[in-house]
C-alpha cells in the first residue's frame, strides 16, 4: 500500500529558507508524477511543484524562482527547497503521487490518487 509522509514544515520570517521532504513507501516504481501541493485557510488547494516521468518540472508562477523540487535516484523521495519565502506561502503543503495520467483537453493530467498527512509551514512578516 502506497504511503507518502511529509516532514520539514515550520515557522519562519519572510526571506528564509525550508526544505520540505516526502518518502513514499510501498511501492518499487516510479510514479508518473509526484508533486507538492499547498492549501491555505479559505484558499483552494493550489499546485506548488511537480516532476512527472520524463523528468519534466512544473511550477506555479508565485514559486518560480524561489521554490526547487526534486526527486532522489530510487524515485521514492520528493524534496521541495523553498527560498526567500514570503507570507503568502503559510499554507499545509502536501505531497502527492500519481501512478497514472488521464487524457483531459488533448493533455495528459497526471492522477493524484495518493496524498500524505501534510506539513506546516507559517512564514511571518
Amino acid at each position: 500500500q502506497v504511503h507518502l509522509s511529509e516532514s520539514g514544515g515550520g515557522s519562519v520570517q519572510a526571506g528564509a529558507s525550508l526544505r520540505l521532504s516526502c518518502v513514499g513507501t510501498g511501492y518499487s516504481y516510479r510514479m508518473y508524477s509526484m508533486a507538492w501541493f499547498r492549501q491555505a485557510p479559505g484558499k483552494d488547494r493550489e499546485e506548488v511543484a511537480s516532476i512527472d516521468t520524463d523528468d519534466d518540472i512544473t511550477y506555479a508562477d508565485s514559486v518560480k524562482g524561489r521554490f526547487i523540487v526534486s526527486q532522489d535516484d530510487g524515485w521514492n523521495s520528493l524534496y521541495l527547497q523553498m527560498n526567500d519565502l514570503k507570507p503568502e506561502d503559510s499554507a499545509v503543503y502536501y505531497c502527492a503521487a500519481a501512478i497514472q495520467a488521464a487524457l483531459e483537453g488533448g493533455d495528459l493530467k497526471p492522477l493524484f490518487d495518493y496524498w500524505g498527512q501534510g506539513t506546516r509551514v507559517t512564514v511571518s512578516a
